[in-house]
């Protein structure tokens, strides 16, 4: 796919939910390596991006982490895979890796289907401030 940085690895979020827009600020503002680019889901982009790799959104509807050319994690993995990229304290979240995926799966979907009754959501997706436009992907 044309237009996505190789070098980079591609966090694709729910744009509307409230927790999840949270978390991306959360990430950028602990980037300090500069790793990660963001899309929404609900976005062409992101749904071009999800279709080029063949993603069953059936399967997920919240978060995928995709490394160009290398591969591609959702749900519980994509959380832990984030987590360990930030390194510092969000690396000890790599430790849950411990724990069977069937089960963080398990825990991840219950806060996934319960996401926006909690937290909330928005009528539209965010719109990236000047200076972290360059984080996400259109």
């Amino acid at each position: 796919m044309l237009n996505i940085p190789k070098d980079k690895k591609i966090i694709i979020f729910d744009g509307i939910c409230n927790l999840c827009d949270s978390a991306v600020q959360m990430i950028i503002k602990n980037d300090a390596k500069d790793i990660f680019r963001f899309v929404a889901l609900q976005s062409d982009f992101g749904q071009k991006i999800i279709q080029h790799l063949g993603i069953d959104t059936k399967k997920t509807d919240s978060i995928i982490l995709y490394q160009p050319g290398f591969a591609y994690y959702y749900k519980s993995e994509a959380a832990l895979e984030i987590a360990k990229n930030l390194g510092g304290i969000f690396y000890l979240g790599s430790l849950f890796s411990i724990i069977p995926t069937s089960f963080s799966n398990s825990i991840y979907d219950y806060i996934a289907k319960n996401r926006y009754k909690w937290y909330g959501k928005k009528e539209a997706c965010m719109i990236p401030t000047n200076d972290i436009k360059a984080k996400f992907l259109e």
